[in-house]
C-alpha cells in the first residue's frame, strides 16, 4: 500500500503509541494516511529517537509495547489510515550493559550465539573505550571494581557501568588481582580518547555508543527483521523507512532481500494488500541517482528537500554573498576547499582506526612493490576528494563508473610523485578487478565503501557545514551547499525524471535530522536575493555587537546573526535565548575550530553564549531586526507556501514533520524535536492561518483525486514573456483529470508575462498569481 501522505512521530518515553493514538482523529482530519514512526523497537533506556536499538526483537515497553501499538494500529485502521516504522539494520546501541546481545558478545567471546552479528576484529580483545583515562590510572585511582549480582561477577566502572566476566572465571573473581583479571576478559577496558585509533570493531560515524551489525549475514538478517516481517505479515505496517541504508555492507542486496520477504509475505484480507512501501535513509551526492535495481520506492526525501530549497533561493546572490562571507571570517569563499581540509582533518582525527583495517585488506592483495605506506597515501587521497557517499561493490554496477573517473580527475593534485599507478590499482579493485582472491578483494573493498560513507557525512554535513557561513539555508543533510540555486529549468529536469523513475518515494522539507526548520530556510533564502541589503543589516548588527563580543570570532558571530534571524520568533519566547545558545554550542563544537565535543572550550562557549544573549535582550538590536523582518517578511511567507504546495503537488509521496503545519522556525536537534502542541493544530484548522490553510486543501485534493496524484504525469508549462526565471509552473495528467500549479519565485510575476499549459491552457500570470504565490486548480 503506498501511502497518500505520511506524518512523521518521533516517539520515546514523553510521547508514547497512546499519545499517538489520541491524535488519530485529527490527523484524520488533517488529510494524513499514515503515521510514520521513528524506530519502535527497544531502544536504549530513556533514548529520545530510539536508532539506539538494544533489542530489534521487541517493540519499546517504553512507548507503551505491542499492546499499545497494536491499539493504535487499530485505530488507524478504523480510518483507513496505516503505519509506516522507520527501522535501523545498520547498527545498534551498546552503552552501559542494556543489551543483551552485547552483553553476550563481551561474556563469551567469539564463542557467544551472538558473535556474528557485531562486525568485529577477533584477533585481539574487543576495546571498549569507556574510562576517562588509562586503565593503569583507572585502577590506582579505584575506579575499577567488583559487583556480585543474582550470583554473577561483574566487572564495574565508576561504579556505574557494568561488565560482564566470563563464565570460567565466575568462581573466585575476587582472589584475583584486578590486573589479572582484567586480561583475561573477551574485552579491554581502554581510555576513550584512544578508541579513534585503536577500536577494532566498526561503529556508526564516530559514536562509540552504537555498534554496526553485519546484516548481510542471513541469520543476522532473520534475527534482527523478524519483529518487521511479523508486524507486516499481520497487517500491522504497510511499509518501513531503512535507515542509513548506505552503512551496509550490500545495500543492493540487502533491499532486495527486504523486498522480497516483505511483499512474500501472506497479509490478513482486512489489511491493505501490498507491495510494502520502502524508501531508504540515501544521500544522493551532485548527480548522482538511485539504481532502479535496488527495487525500493525510493529515497527518504533528502533530494527532494534539497530541490526545493535550492529553486527558492536565487543565484544572482551567490558572487555577492561569497564575498561577504571572505571578508567577515577570512575563510575561503568556496565549499570545496573546506570540505577537502574536513576530510583530511576528520580521516586523521576520528577514523584511523578503521583507515588503517582498510589499508591492511589492500596489503594483503597488493602486488610485489606497493608497499603498505604507499596503500595507505592511496586510500587517504581517495578518501579527500571521493564525490559520493560511496560505490557499491564488489560487482562494481555501472553506476558506479561515472563516480570512479571524478576521482580519478580529482584525485590527481594529491598523488604523490611516482604513485599514481597506486591509486589506479585501487579503483581497479573498486571496479571488480585487480589481482588477488575473490574473498580478499571483496574484504578490501567493503572495508572502503563503509569507511567513504561516513567520511562523507562527518566532514561534510557535521563539520564543513558548521565551518562554512556563506548562507546557512544551503547548508544541510544531503545539500550541495557549494551550489547556490537550482534554475526553473534544470527542476523541471530533475522532476520529470522523478515522475518517470520515482513516483512513489517520499518528498519532505523537514526532518528529524535537519538543521534549520523548512521556514527558517524559507526566511534565509531570501538573503539571495537581497544581498546589497543584507551587507547593510550585517555592518549595523557588528556595531550593535561590538561592545558584547569579546573575543568571539567574526565568522562565529556572522552564522549567530544567521541564526537569529532563521529562527526569530513572531512573539516573545520565554526559552528562545536558550534553544540559541544550545544550537551555538553544538554548533561550535561540530565545527572543531575553537571548540569540540573531544575538547570543549567551555570560555569561548560561554562568550559565544553571552554574545548571543545580549544582543536578544538588547533593544536597538531588537529594533534593527524587526525592522528587517518587515522587509523580507513577504518574500519569506512567499517561500513558505511555495514548499507546501510543491511538496503536495509534486510526484512522490508527501511527508509532514511533526507540528509543521504551522510555522518550523527550528534549528539542528535537539532544537527540532521539541514537544508539539497538538491541540493547538487542531483548534487551528477553524481559522487556519495560510500555511495551515493550504496544507488542508491540498491534502484535501489528494484525498479526492488520489489517483492524479499518485500516478499524474509532470510536465513543464512554457513561461512566456519576460521574468520566465521567476515563475514555475507544471501539468499533471492522470486520464482525463489534470492538475495545474503555478508559484513565483524571487518576487511578484512581471507584467506581461504568460503561463501556457501543455493541455493548451494560457493564463496571464499576474492573474494567477496576484493574491497568492501559489496558485493550482483541478479539472
Amino acid at each position: 500500500m503506498i501511502p497518500r501522505a505520511t506524518y512523521r512521530l518521533q516517539f520515546h518515553k514523553g510521547f508514547t503509541f497512546a499519545d499517538a493514538e489520541a491524535i488519530v482523529p485529527y490527523l484524520d482530519q488533517l488529510g494524513i494516511s499514515h503515521i510514520y514512526a521513528s524506530p519502535i523497537t527497544t531502544a536504549a533506556p530513556g533514548s529520545t529517537h530510539g536508532y539506539d536499538v538494544i533489542d530489534p526483537t521487541r517493540i519499546n515497553p517504553e512507548l507503551g509495547g505491542e499492546e499499545a501499538f497494536r491499539s493504535l494500529v487499530k485505530a488507524l485502521r478504523s480510518r483507513d489510515m496505516g503505519m509506516i516504522i522507520d527501522i535501523v539494520p545498520n547498527h545498534m546501541g551498546v552503552a552501559g550493559a542494556t543489551n543483551p546481545w552485547w552483553n553476550d558478545v563481551l561474556r563469551h567471546g567469539r564463542n557467544s550465539d551472538y558473535a556474528a552479528v557485531f562486525d568485529i576484529d577477533w584477533s585481539r580483545q574487543i576495546v571498549l573505550p569507556v574510562l576517562g583515562s588509562s586503565l593503569t590510572q583507572a585502577i590506582a585511582d579505584g575506579a575499577i571494581g567488583l559487583h556480585r549480582e543474582k550470583e554473577r561477577w561483574w566487572i564495574t566502572a565508576y561504579n556505574e557501568t557494568r561488565f560482564p566476566i566470563r563464565d570460567d572465571d565466575q568462581d573466585a573473581p575476587d582472589q584475583l588481582p584486578l590486573e589479572t583479571l582484567l586480561a583475561r576478559q573477551h574485552y579491554r577496558l581502554a581510555y576513550w580518547r584512544t578508541a579513534n585509533d585503536e577500536l577494532n570493531w566498526r561503529r556508526f560515524f564516530a559514536i562509540n555508543e552504537l555498534a554496526g551489525v553485519r546484516i548481510e549475514d542471513p541469520e543476522v538478517f532473520e534475527r534482527t527483521h523478524a519483529l518487521y516481517l511479523r508486524l507486516y505479515a499481520e497487517g500491522l505496517i504497510d511499509g518501513v523507512r531503512v535507515d542509513h541504508v548506505d552503512g551496509l555492507t550490500d545495500p543492493l542486496g540487502y533491499c532486495r532481500t527486504l523486498r522480497e520477504r516483505l511483499d512474500g509475505s501472506p497479509r490478513p484480507a482486512d489489511a491493505p494488500s501490498g507491495p510494502a512501501w520502502i524508501v531508504i535513509e540515501k544521500i544522493l551526492g551532485p548527480d548522482e541517482t538511485l539504481s532502479q535495481e535496488w527495487q525500493v520506492d525510493g529515497t527518504s526525501g533528502y533530494d527532494f528537500m534539497e530541490e526545493v530549497t535550492a529553486v527558492l533561493h536565487d543565484s544572482t546572490g551567490a558572487e555577492s554573498l561569497s564575498a561577504l562571507w571572505h571578508e567577515i571570517s577570512g575563510r575561503s569563499p568556496d565549499l570545496q576547499s573546506e570540505e577537502l581540509l574536513a576530510r583530511q582533518q576528520l580521516l586523521a582525527w576520528q577514523f584511523t582506526g578503521q583507515l588503517e583495517g582498510c589499508v591492511d585488506a589492500f596489503a594483503a592483495i597488493a602486488p610485489e612493490g606497493m608497499t603498505r605506506s604507499m596503500l595507505r597515501r592511496a586510500v587517504e587521497r581517495l578518501l579527500w576528494v571521493f564525490p559520493v557517499y560511496r560505490t557499491y561493490g564488489p560487482n562494481a554496477p555501472a553506476s558506479d563508473e561515472p563516480v570512479r573517473e571524478v576521482v580519478r580527475a580529482r584525485v590527481q593534485p594529491h598523488v604523490p610523485p611516482g604513485e599514481a599507478a597506486v591509486v589506479d590499482q585501487i579503483l581497479e579493485w573498486l571496479a571488480g578487478g585487480g589481482p588477488g582472491q575473490a574473498a580478499q578483494k571483496a574484504e578490501a573493498v567493503r572495508r572502503f565503501q563503509q569507511l567513504s560513507a561516513p567520511i562523507a557525512a562527518k566532514a561534510l554535513e557535521d563539520t564543513a557545514f558548521y565551518r562554512y557561513g556563506r548562507l546557512l539555508s544551503r547548508n544541510d543533510v544531503g545539500f550541495d551547499a557549494g551550489v547556490m540555486a537550482l534554475s526553473p529549468a534544470a527542476f523541471h529536469q530533475r522532476m520529470q525524471a522523478r515522475a518517470k523513475h520515482w513516483p512513489q518515494a517520499m518528498l519532505t522539507t523537514a526532518t528529524h535530522d535537519h538543521k534549520r526548520g523548512e521556514d527558517t530556510r524559507a526566511r534565509l533564502a531570501v538573503l539571495s536575493e537581497t544581498p546589497a541589503r543584507w551587507r547593510e543589516a550585517v555592518a549595523e548588527w557588528e556595531r550593535i555587537a561590538a561592545p558584547y563580543s569579546n573575543g568571539v570570532d567574526r565568522g562565529d558571530r556572522y552564522m549567530l546573526f544567521q541564526s537569529l534571524l532563521g529562527a526569530w520568533p513572531a512573539a516573545s519566547e520565554e526559552d528562545f535565548a536558550d534553544r540559541i545558545a544550545a544550537w551555538q554550542s553544538k554548533a561550535l563544537r561540530e565545527a572543531k575550530l575553537r571548540s569540540s565535543w573531544e575538547a570543549p572550550d567551555e570560555v569561548y562557549e560561554r562568550r559565544c553564549n553571552d554574545l548571543a544573549r545580549a544582543l536578544i535582550d538588547n533593544g536597538r538590536f531588537v529594533g534593527a531586526m524587526n525592522a528587517f523582518l518587515a522587509e523580507i517578511g513577504h518574500a519569506a511567507n512567499r517561500n513558505s507556501l511555495i514548499q507546501v504546495a510543491l511538496r503536495c503537488t509534486l510526484p512522490g509521496v508527501p511527508d509532514l514533520y511533526q507540528g509543521n503545519e504551522l510555522a518550523d522556525l527550528s534549528l539542528v536537534d535537539p532544537d527540532n524535536r521539541r514537544p508539539v502542541d497538538y491541540a493547538a493544530r487542531s483548534a487551528a484548522l477553524s481559522a487556519p492561518p495560510p500555511k495551515l490553510r493550504l496544507l488542508y486543501d491540498l491534502l484535501q485534493a489528494r484525498r479526492s483525486h488520489t489517483a492524479l496524484f499518485a500516478s499524474g504525469s509532470y510536465e513543464p508549462a512554457i513561461i512566456e514573456g519576460d521574468g520566465s526565471d521567476r515563475l514555475l509552473a507544471f501539468e499533471r495528467r492522470h486520464g482525463e483529470r489534470i492538475l495545474r500549479c503555478a508559484v513565483t519565485l524571487h518576487g511578484a510575476a512581471q507584467p506581461g508575462t504568460a503561463v501556457l499549459f501543455p493541455s493548451g491552457v494560457r493564463y496571464s500570470a499576474e492573474s494567477l498569481l496576484e493574491q497568492s504565490p501559489v496558485w493550482y486548480e483541478i479539472t
